[in-house]
């Protein structure tokens, strides 16, 4: 059974930084994204990497220039670093795998389909 585990969520304000980590029983050669939903709202994914050697990354527009994703695969372990945070990046944060794959899109319509999810981890920043 495939398991996405997630930690560093909390609360911040206006500004301020957080890391938010995702280790998972499965890792190599797949899409592995970090997704948001706040309440009332669709969920979003907002940034994805590649596990494979070309670790090509996306991010939404709402995000760039301020999340970071990267990967260390010697701990099976993607990353995200929220710095400038917003009181409209609040919401649960989700770590997402797809199937292994060599050719696979990370996002976008023709993503490949996120098939295994973590739990989430609350992210909340005050004005």
């Amino acid at each position: 059974q495939v398991h996405l585990a997630e930690s560093g969520g909390g609360s911040v304000e206006a500004g301020g930084s957080l890391r938010l980590s995702c280790t998972g029983s499965v890792y190599s050669s797949r899409c592995m994204g970090w997704f948001r939903q706040a309440p009332g709202k669709a969920r979003e994914e907002v940034a994805a990497i590649y596990t494979g050697a070309s670790g090509m990354t996306y991010y939404a527009d709402s995000v760039k220039g301020r999340f970071t994703i990267s990967k260390d695969s010697t701990k099976r372990t993607v990353y995200l670093q929220l710095n400038t945070l917003q009181p409209e990046d609040t919401a649960v944060y989700y770590c997402a795998a797809t199937d292994q794959s060599y050719t696979i899109v990370c996002a976008g319509d023709n993503a490949a389909p996120y098939n295994y999810w973590g739990q989430g981890t609350q992210v909340t920043v005050s004005s």
